[in-house]
Parts: C-alpha cells; structure tokens; sequence
C-alpha cells in the first residue's frame, strides 16, 4: 500500500498585491509540493482583519487572491483551497487556545512589536490574539507542516508549544507541527533595500515586484534596483543586493550559481538588471494571462471555493467536536 502523506496548511492574506517575493518564497513551492503532500491552501480573511479594511474591497481581494493563486498552479483536485472565514471552527477553536496560551508568551512576540510600531494608532486585541488564531488555523487540520519563512518560525514554536499543553492536560489530540522551510527563495529582498525582506507594506512602490506588473514596470524597477560600487557579479552574500538580483534569476531560469556566474563574467549592473527583469517579464506572462480569464470567471471562482470550505469544513468539524469534548463544552 502507498504512504499516507504528510498533510501542509499553508494560508496567505488577501490584502495587497502578491509579489515577487511572495511567489517564490511560498506559492512557488505550494505548486511544486501537490504531489508530494496532501496540501491545504487558506486565503486567511479574517487575520486580515487585525488591520482596518473597506469590506467592499476586502470581499474583491480575496476572489482576486483565489484567481492568483490558480493562475500560478495550484490545482483543487490535488488541493484544498478555501477561505477562511468560510469555516467557522477557525475562530472557536481560536478562542480555546486563548485560554490556554499564557499572557507573557503572547507578548513575545516578535511580530506584534513590529506591527504595533508600524501602527500605534490601531494596536487592538485582534493583532494581539493574531498567533492563537494562526494555531488555531494549523492544528484543527492535524497538519504535519506549516511552509514558513525564517522569520515566522516562532508562530510554529507558540503552535507546537499550546498543542502540547492541551495533550498534556487532557489527552493527545494535537500532532506537534513541524516548519517546513524551503532551501531556496525563502526570503527575497526589498529591491531598493535589500537589508529588508521584500513585503506587500513597503511604502516604496518601487521595492517590490507585483505579479500584475507590466513589462515596462518590472524593468523600470529593476533598473533602479540597489547594488553597490564593486562591480563584481558573483554569489556572495556581502553584496547583499547583486545577490538577491542572482537569486531570482536562478529560481526563475533554473540555471545553476555557476552557469549564472560564467553568463554575467565581465557584464555590468545594468545588463544584470535588464536579464533579471527579462526572465520575470518572460516567467509571469502565462500566470497574469490565466489571472485575467479567471477573474472573468467569478461563477467558476466561487464553485472552487464552496467546494473547498465544503472538504475543510468536514475535517474540521470533526476535529472541532472532539477538541472542545475534552474541555467540556457542549
């Protein structure tokens, strides 16, 4: 008999346009992984939320984040795509692990500092609770792995930290996720700073690479892309922005560092710019023309969706009943 295979939750947020750096440090590999893994793919609504949004749009952008995401390959008979909102167990199983999630370890969280910065005007009790409701998402699909970027690694530690806390004091009902890191693109670089991961917030147009960029933007873009003064094109991670210029350039021609090396010996910056942005130019042609002809396709759209809460919803419910047993609700 086959192997069982390892269930992935994955969720990504409606809000703003899916970037370069979103592509190949996540969807990129949620593509290539259907058939190694029993995927489940989230459009995770109501973490949107923690930010205000107009409700009008917020319904636009998450069919238009649906459309995107089956543009770039992900396929609804290989996976379950759904939205969040759709399933209600995401919030009631959100609210018992907040019961059992301490105050202190909640305050540690790196990425509630960043964003109470960034929006002292608006620090409310959903940013807050926002890592309950991430475990809530990844443990009511007894998920094996969760694909994260380095920097979300302590979401995965506060998951696995709680679930062993409820097996602990009642029985074993939650498997301990594991982050599933990817070895290549897991963090792509702001192009006018490539200090600075590449992020759908940056107040610089001109910092990321939209996957609905036209041509003459993406070069434009790339052209004022950060490098340095060395003029040397190689593989090396001092020269922070030449690297992340390679670095894209090889997940997208799948050439290899040397091939790539060997290609720009000799050649500038600006012929480096203008290859990295021909090969995105050429790569998301085919996803921004499957983008256009879904987005007309609402009908289609939402029959993927129904069907994809439909095959959430029955592993979650069920997962929900015996979950809020073991703490004696009804």
């Amino acid at each position: 008999m086959p192997l069982e295979k390892k269930r992935v939750f994955s969720g990504i947020q409606p809000t703003g346009n899916i970037h370069l750096g979103n592509y190949l440090g996540a969807i990129k590999n949620w593509v290539q992984s259907q058939e190694q893994y029993e995927n489940i793919f989230c459009i995770v609504n109501a973490h949107a939320i923690t930010t205000k949004q107009d409700p009008h749009l917020l319904k636009q952008m998450t069919y238009n984040l649906a459309a995107m995401l089956l543009a770039c390959g992900i396929d609804p008979k290989k996976s379950i795509l759904f939205i969040q909102s759709e399933v209600n167990e995401h919030a009631c199983l959100a609210w018992i692990l907040d019961c059992f999630i301490p105050m202190g370890e909640m305050s540690r969280m790196t990425q509630f500092k960043d964003k109470s910065q960034k929006n002292a005007h608006n620090i409310n009790v959903g940013l807050f609770n926002y890592p309950a409701l991430m475990a809530a998402d990844i443990l009511l699909y007894d998920t094996d792995y969760v694909p994260v970027g380095e920097d979300q690694q302590q979401h995965i530690e506060l998951t696995r930290n709680v679930a062993l806390k409820f097996n602990t004091e009642y029985k074993t009902v939650f498997k301990l996720p594991e982050a599933l890191i990817p070895k290549q693109g897991a963090r792509i670089m702001s192009l006018s700073d490539p200090e600075k991961k590449m992020s759908k917030s940056d107040t610089k147009p001109h910092s990321i690479i939209s996957l609905l960029d036209s041509p003459d933007e993406i070069f434009a873009k790339f052209k004022r892309s950060t490098t340095d003064s060395l003029n040397s094109i190689s593989f090396n991670k001092e020269q922070k922005g030449v690297y992340n210029l390679l670095s894209i350039y090889q997940l997208l021609s799948q050439k290899t560092k040397e091939d790539i090396e060997k290609e720009f010996f000799n050649v500038g910056y600006g012929e480096l710019k203008k290859r990295v942005a021909q090969v995105v130019v050429e790569y998301f042609a085919p996803i921004q023309e499957n983008y256009y002809k879904l987005q007309k396709e609402q009908d289609y759209l939402h029959s993927i969706l129904t069907e994809g809460a439909n095959k959430a919803r029955e592993i979650a419910s069920h997962r929900y009943s015996i979950i809020k047993e073991c703490v004696g609700l009804l």
